[in-house]
């Protein structure tokens, strides 16, 4: 490899690259297999980072360093110069070792930390209201103040209980004296006497009105002595959320994104159109907007790209080290639509149909429901691109019966599938599946040999809201997801396993498996959270539920097709 001029540009050793044909496209960056030479540049970049000493930062490799370790996305692009000469540039996403400027990386997009910036004086006043807020929250009068309006609240509450209670006692005396002296006293004495009660009745009631309204003008003044402090602290968070938003938008402005054409938008026109309106934390920082904003930016062609993992996996998500991934939907899918605009793009795999020819086997059927052996890559039910599924070809299997779909299966999940006929089975069959009576067992191929036999996966789930359809592993929001597992069958590099997911869980089984806190052993063939291969080895070998109408037991299972 030869470093370029300009020290970002790498050139490739033409003899190593000799051969190897130059991609007709561009990587289609969602979905892709890295071409050889992102391969090969991925490889020198690994190889730099396992042996440089530029930057002291902690990927988690290195049980000896001290502090979190912070795993990173780094990237590279393939690229073409004017004089036709093939290299390849380097990024990473978000910051490394602290800063966006290293030597062998290409720069931020907008450097945010660069001194004297904008960001960095804006921020500077936000910490300082931070830090008037946490003085003002921490001030000990403050704190005093709140502490004896709790204790005086809980003593006005105390004597007022008291009061009603010696109150409620002298209405019980005042009764019992009426029954008493109505047969001993004569009616002028007893007018008298009755005059008398009232007395002490309004006399009570009179103190209980003296006391609350002595308790609320206490109260009042300690609460205009707290809402004084806390209108303070109002005022500073409203004023930091104003200067943050306006910073914010203000950084969205200056982050300008280029295409082919040299046209450029900024952050906030790219995602304006978007569902979400504005951009997610940190858009524009990620490792392949970078690399293409530099390539547009320097005038050279870009032909391919790869994105890799470096590092400890993050305790949410489920990252290999080394392991090849796609750019990010959240973040990166609008702006790569713009900066991608006008480029011959690979097509996007997911839009082809990988099942044509392939038939749906019916292991079952009867005026009920039917039973299918779903082929792996074969939707449930049809997708917005692609129509093909097993809702779809049973709609022309099964002639005038509309098929009514219970439950799915992913797309790269094989196995049985039932589908009712009947509105009646179909409410009578689901009933089963929400209160978790069907009994369902999946078989998956695991890229790793387990040393345990069986166990037991308690992680909760919940979908990443900037990366869908994966799944992230979240002990504060998520939702139980519970699987009891046994291993089935061991060789040398993999491990057959029996599922039984306990709950349903969109990609539990598969999460289940792939993070660290799982099994650590990504399913074969899994390309969402391990390595993609000619199909995901996970199937639903085993279904068992109550007929819909003759309550009999019904058991289906299949021999595994891997």
């Amino acid at each position: 490899m030869t470093l370029g001029n300009n020290g970002k540009i790498i050139y490739f050793n033409k003899q190593a690259i000799e051969g190897i044909a130059l991609p007709e496209q561009f990587t289609f960056p969602f979905f892709y297999k890295p071409h050889k030479l992102s391969k090969i540049a991925a490889a020198e970049l690994q190889q730099y980072l396992e042996t440089q000493n530029d930057f002291d930062h902690n990927f988690g490799l290195d049980n000896s360093k001290e502090g979190n370790a912070i795993g990173k996305m780094f990237g590279v692009l393939v690229v073409q110069d004017a004089e036709g000469n093939i290299g390849y540039l380097s990024a990473f996403s978000g910051k490394l070792a602290g800063s966006n400027h290293h030597h062998k990386f290409v720069p931020p997009v907008f450097d945010m930390l660069a001194e004297g910036s904008f960001f960095l004086k804006g921020q500077e006043i936000i910490n300082r209201t931070n830090a008037r807020i946490e003085a003002l929250e921490g001030d000990e009068f403050y704190l005093r103040l709140k502490e004896n309006q709790t204790k005086l609240k809980l003593d006005c509450e105390a004597n007022v209980k008291a009061l009603k209670t010696e109150l409620k006692e002298n209405k019980a005396k005042r009764k019992a004296l009426r029954v008493a002296q109505q047969s001993v006293l004569d009616a002028d004495a007893y007018k008298n006497f009755e005059a008398d009660l009232i007395k002490q009745s309004l006399h009570d009631k009179h103190r209980l009105a003296l006391l609350l309204q002595s308790n609320e003008g206490l109260l009042l003044n300690t609460a205009n002595e707290v809402k004084s402090f806390e209108d303070k602290i109002e005022f500073l968070k409203n004023e930091r959320k104003e200067r943050s938003g306006a910073l914010q938008q203000q950084l969205f402005e200056q982050y300008s994104f280029l295409n082919k054409a040299g046209q450029a938008k900024s952050l906030h026109d790219i995602f304006s159109v978007t569902a979400f309106q504005k951009p997610p934390s940190a858009a524009g920082e990620c490792a392949t907007p970078k690399l293409l904003q530099y390539a547009f930016l320097n005038g050279y062609r870009p032909l391919a790209m790869a994105e890799f993992w470096w590092g400890a996996a993050p305790k949410s998500e489920v990252r290999q080290h080394k392991q090849f991934y796609p750019a990010c939907n959240g973040k990166c899918k609008p702006i790569l639509g713009h900066m991608l605009e006008g480029m011959e793009v690979d097509e996007n795999p997911l839009l082809h149909n990988n099942v044509q020819g392939i038939n749906l086997t019916i292991v079952y059927q009867d005026d009920y429901f039917v039973v299918v052996n779903k082929p792996a890559e074969l939707r449930s039910v049809p997708g917005v691109y692609i129509e093909d599924s097993v809702y779809s070809r049973l709609k022309v299997m099964l002639g005038n019966t509309e098929p009514l779909i219970i439950h799915r299966l992913d797309m790269g999940t094989s196995g049985l599938l039932v589908v009712a006929k009947t509105k009646e089975a179909h409410k009578f069959i689901q009933a089963q599946f929400l209160k978790r009576t069907v009994k369902k067992r999946y078989t998956a191929l695991l890229s790793k040999v387990l040393n345990d036999d069986e166990g037991e996966i308690d992680l909760p789930l919940r979908g990443d809201p900037e990366n869908r359809p994966r799944q992230l592993v979240c002990f504060k929001y998520g939702k139980r997801s519970l699987t009891k597992w046994k291993v089935g069958l061991r060789t040398l590099t993999t491990t057959k396993v029996h599922f039984w997911p306990l709950t349903g869980r969109t990609h539990q089984l598969r999460m289940h498996s792939a993070h660290e806190l799982g099994l650590n052993a990504p399913i074969v063939g899994d390309d969402l959270y391990g390595t993609s291969s000619q199909r995901l080895h996970l199937q639903a070998s085993y279904l068992e539920f109550l007929h819909p109408h003759t309550s009999q037991v019904m058991t289906f299972e299949l021999e595994e097709e891997f």
